[in-house]
């Protein structure tokens, strides 16, 4: 419907997949009316880009739109000293990811195939886990429920997928040396 320029396009999205992109936004940003508009920039953003994108995936293509839209209103928020929750988790994986000033040859890493491969390399349960954690910003509590493991179970996943996905970051760094 989008590629036919179907108005209904936008309904059928919010429809099918909107509790899904406002829970995306509403995790990230912490406001229900920060997580309102922007399901609606959402909506514009893939109303306006498709076409020309053509996306395979169109769940895929609408929860990476919707986390970028609310990833600009969290920076606003933040540029307006209205404090999020959110940086505490986007603190988690700062740690993993390298410091521009230390000194290492991380210029020339592609993250997106490094994440890629990554992630390809995990096993479901810690994709998935991982996924939930820092794609859909899910709490550990609701991973825990959602994929019937302890919450123990989930911090553990978490803290041995960082310890990982650093060692590879720093391993790939080495490499292109």
């Amino acid at each position: 419907m989008f590629l036919a320029r179907q108005e209904l396009a936008i309904e059928a999205v919010r429809a099918k997949y909107g509790r899904l992109l406002y829970s995306i936004a509403e995790k990230l940003t912490g406001s229900r009316s920060d997580a309102e508009e922007v399901l609606n920039d959402t909506l514009m953003r893939l109303w306006q880009n498709i076409p020309p994108a053509n996306p395979q995936n169109l769940r895929a293509y609408a929860c990476k739109t919707a986390r970028n839209a609310a990833f600009k209103q969290l920076e606003y928020n933040l540029a307006q000293k209205r404090n999020c929750g959110s940086e505490l988790l986007l603190d988690e994986l700062e740690a993993v990811l390298p410091d521009k000033d230390s000194g290492r040859p991380f210029e020339n890493i592609d993250l997106k195939l490094l994440l890629d491969g990554f992630l390809r390399g995990m096993r479901p349960l810690d994709r998935a886990v991982f996924l939930k954690r820092y794609f859909f910003f899910d709490s550990v509590p609701e991973i825990a429920a959602d994929l019937g493991i302890t919450r123990a179970r989930v911090t553990s996943i978490l803290f041995r997928a960082r310890k990982k996905l650093k060692e590879t970051v720093y391993a790939k760094g080495e490499e292109s040396k």
